[in-house]
Formats: structure tokens, sequence, C-alpha cells
């Protein structure tokens, strides 16, 4: 997670897939490919202020922050809610989020390392995983669903962040191994698509007596610029295919300034932790391998911290120049691709709604936008509150709505074409987790006509006896036999080739089969 510069300071996981596509003569939708059109096709790799795939077409990765793994639990956070962890993934996939970002610590690599904090009865297939076997679990169904993976080194280990890369406890030795380690273990996977080397560096200690990151200084031990080539390459050493994502520092110096000593000339233009990229541009990240470097950097709102720029009487015309100075222009000067690692807030001030949508704005739209991943999936994140509410399936439509026009989904996608045509649509269903006395389920519609179904709802039928627990990604509810999904407000148009899941639980066998399916 980020802080502002000053604070200052058991049971197979599918028992059954049963698929029923049943529409108006109509056959089922052919099965997705590893990589959808919203993340394109293979490894990706950079061109100018783009990222691009393996066929040379843009991508714009919009995406989540799922974090947990770099904390005690040493997993994603929410496997302790009922709403199991495939259900997760399928409702941000659903959403619109086309790539997750994954935070962790050294000590989840650590053999003989466990993960706490999961709720065997709806994670079954969980029970007893190593972290790293859950992450591989978590990597292959995301990007099944055409899911990209960033993996981000959040922690040296998690007891918490620190300024530098290192600590006594994890030197940049094993900082570096553990990268190689990753990148050879997902090597031929291309899901995984690179490493976010070091989350949040930033300046520590008062100059001149600096102890903290800093960006072109050229001390080895403190040089976040030169530690990330060294990692950076270190990693491509073992795995090319990987993008190298590399976070700014707080103050170029790596040190707090003496607001003491009476002269503001010595004040040092500091920015948010892991968001100062402003000296890049003089001293550049350079790797062994061409084309592999993004920059990612962090940015907040208030409910963060209270930087100085939110108080300017232009507040918020002022936004873009800050942007621009601490990183806006390695993208405006083509210099390199922007992937804002992290952003959020809790939206309780309406400072910091302004600032969102300003934000999303100023990222642009459509595919040649920059690429971001929001903070966080997670309701527990203090100082932001996340996408889902505290039950870990209701959405929070206040910040849903301002971030959903921005998003690429990870499938489906195209435009409707332009002359009408007669609406269609097929109803996709299988089952992806059961245990004792329930099961999740999922149903894909997919609109097979030419023209755009407003305002979808899907219908079936279920066995007495089988009886609905949760639903997400469309308002589901359930009268005797008859079971009706509504398009959620957020996402309420399927167009001409789209496709749309929704997920749900129930209380019942999981032989049970819908039938009369049928949508419009």
């Amino acid at each position: 997670m980020r802080r502002a510069l000053a604070a200052l300071a058991g049971l197979a996981t599918i028992l059954a897939a049963a698929i029923v596509a049943l529409t108006a003569g109509l056959a089922p939708p052919a099965a997705v490919a590893a990589a959808g059109p919203g993340t394109g096709t293979g490894y990706l790799h950079t061109s100018g202020n783009k990222i691009v795939d393996s066929t040379g077409a843009t991508v714009r990765l919009t995406g989540i922050n799922w974090f947990g793994m770099e904390t005690d639990n040493r997993t994603f956070h929410g496997l302790w809610s009922s709403n199991p962890w495939k259900g997760q993934l399928d409702l941000m996939a659903s959403l619109g989020y086309n790539t997750l970002r994954v935070p962790f610590s050294d000590d989840a690599l650590k053999p003989g390392a466990t993960a706490t904090g999961i709720n065997d009865y709806v994670n079954p297939d969980l029970v007893g995983n190593t972290p790293m076997q859950i992450l591989d679990k978590v990597v292959a169904y995301a990007g099944g669903k055409g899911m990209r993976i960033i993996l981000d080194r959040h922690r040296p280990t998690s007891a918490g962040q620190t300024a530098l890369w290192y600590n006594s406890a994890t030197p940049e030795s094993t900082w570096i191994a553990d990268w190689k380690w990753l990148a050879q273990h997902y090597a031929n996977n291309p899901a995984v698509i690179g490493a976010d080397l070091h989350n949040e560096p930033h300046a520590e200690g008062t100059n001149p007596n600096a102890t903290g990151s800093c960006w072109g200084c050229g001390v080895p031990e403190r040089d976040w610029r030169l530690a990330a080539e060294r990692a950076g390459n270190a990693v491509l050493s073992v795995n090319a295919n990987w993008l190298i994502f590399v976070e700014g520092v707080s103050c170029p110096s790596g040190g707090l300034s003496n607001v003491w000593d009476g002269d503001p000339s010595n004040d040092e233009d500091c920015g948010w932790w892991g968001g100062n990229l402003s000296k890049a541009g003089q001293y550049p990240v350079r790797l062994s391998v061409p084309n592999r470097l993004v920059y990612s950097p962090h940015d907040y709102a208030t409910s963060v911290y209270h930087q100085s720029w939110f108080d300017d009487p232009s507040y918020p015309a002022n936004m873009p120049g800050i942007w621009d100075k601490y990183w806006g222009y390695l993208y405006k000067q083509n210099i390199a691709p922007i992937m804002l690692g992290e952003f959020g807030t809790t939206l309780a001030s309406n400072t910091d709604k302004i600032w969102l949508q300003e934000l999303l704005k100023y990222l642009g739209t459509g595919v040649n936008g920059m690429s971001f991943t929001y903070w966080s999936w997670n309701p527990n994140s203090g100082d932001t509150g996340g996408i889902v509410l505290d039950d870990w399936t209701t959405v929070n439509q206040a910040k849903q709505s301002i971030i959903q026009p921005y998003l690429i989904p990870p499938v489906g996608g195209g435009t409707p074409p332009t002359s009408p045509g007669p609406a269609a649509c097929s109803f996709s269903y299988k089952v992806t987790s059961s245990w004792q006395g329930g099961f999740q389920a999922e149903v894909t519609l997919t609109n097979t006509g030419s023209s755009a179904i407003d305002d979808w709802t899907a219908t079936w039928s279920f066995p007495s006896g089988v009886t609905l627990d949760n639903g997400w990604s469309a308002t589901v509810t359930q009268s005797g036999t008859t079971w009706t999904a509504k398009a959620p407000s957020w996402s309420p148009k399927l167009a001409a080739g789209q496709s749309a899941t929704f997920g749900f639980t129930t209380n019942g066998p999981s032989t049970s089969q819908p039938t009369n399916p049928s949508c419009a």
C-alpha cells in the first residue's frame, strides 16, 4: 500500500462442470481463449509509450490490486468470506478489470510458508495449499479468463514496508534471487506479464543525512534507479519476455527536507511514496533487453494524505501539471509507457471524488490511454476502502461508476454493427465449485445477434430445494423454482458479440441443472 511522503513520514475445485448452452436454435458460444482482446495475444513488450502484444497491437491494462500475500496471512485477503476465490475473480473480470496486480512479501516465498485466513467451507480446494500453490491457482484461473497478472514485491517481509528495497532480514541478494525464481517459475505462462520490482521506495532521514531511496544520486546502497537496473536485468537474464515495472521514489535525494533551517531553497520537491519519477528522464532505467521498461508511479487523494496541491485555489485545474511533472511527461514525450500501479480513495470528500474523476480523465480513454491498476479490490484497505464492500461481494457503486468507462474487459469486446438486426443470446452454465450442502455456479450470456441488448435478463428453473445464497455481477433473485438475473446498473447493455458473466452460490446439490433457460 501507499503512504504520503510526509506522513511525513480438501475437495477438488471443480466437482462438476456441466455446461448447458441453449438459445433459440443457436449453438453455444465458443470457448474463451487464454488471452482476450482486452489484454492482447502472447507476451507483451513496449513501443515508445505503448504496451503492445506479440502482434504489435496496442494493449491497455485496466486492472485491480488484490492484496494479502504481503501480510502475515501470506495469501489473498477475503478468502475468509462467503464469496469463493473463483467468484471474486469472476466478479473482477465481469466488472471490466483485465489485469490483477498481486502484492507479496518475500516471506510468502520461503520454504514452509503457510497461508492463513481461509474459509475452508467456501474454499475447500485451497485447504493445505501453500501461498505459492494458491497463487498458481489464481494465475491459472485468471489467465483462463483472459486476465493478465503483475507480481508486486510489496515488502521485504510481512512486517511492513521499507524505504529501501532491502533490510537486514531480506538483503538485496535475496530480493534478486526471489525475483529470478519467480521469473523462471512463470516463464512459460504469458498470463504473468512482469515484475513490479519493489513497492514505494521512499525517503528516510533528514538531509544532508538521507538514508532512504534516491533517484540518480549514484550511491549503490540507496540509488533506486541503479537497484532497479540490477534486479531488472537479473530477471530478464532468466525470462526475457517479462515487462519490468519500476516505481518512483518520494524525494529524489532520498531524504526529507530540514524544515527548521529557515532556508526554503533547500526544500526539495517531494511527492507520494513511489510517485516521483521527475528524475527518470535525466536518469533513465537502463535494461539489457530493449522494450521491456514500464514506469509505474502511485497517486492518491486526501483520504491517504492531504497534500498541499489539494488546497490550490485552482484545484482541480492544477492537477494535470502536478501529474505531468512527476510522471506524465514520460508518457507525453514518448519515453516509456506509464502503468499507474496504485491510486484510490474512500470517496469520503468531494475533493476526492473530483480527484478520481480528473485523474482517470488525465489517463485517457480507450486502448491508447495510460494503463492502471486501482487500489484496491479489498474493502479492508484502511485509507481507501475497496471496490467491494465488507461482504466481498457487493460492489461499491459510487467508485465503480466513475472507473467503469475507462475499463477494457479481459474477454469479449468488439463494437455493435451500424445497422441494427435481430437480438439473440446464448446461455452457458457451469458449476465452478461445490461442497457438502451447496455449490457455486456461473452463467455466461453472449449476445449472438447483430444489435445491442439493453437491460438484459436471464431466467431459468432449478429443482425444488435449491435456494439462493449470494449473487454477483447481476441482480440474482429466486421465486420458488424460477430464478432471474438482471443486468447490473453499471453495465446494463450487452453489445453484439459481447458476453456478460455472473455468478451465485446456492444451498442444494451440485447435480442440480437449470432447465428452460432463456435470455433477452
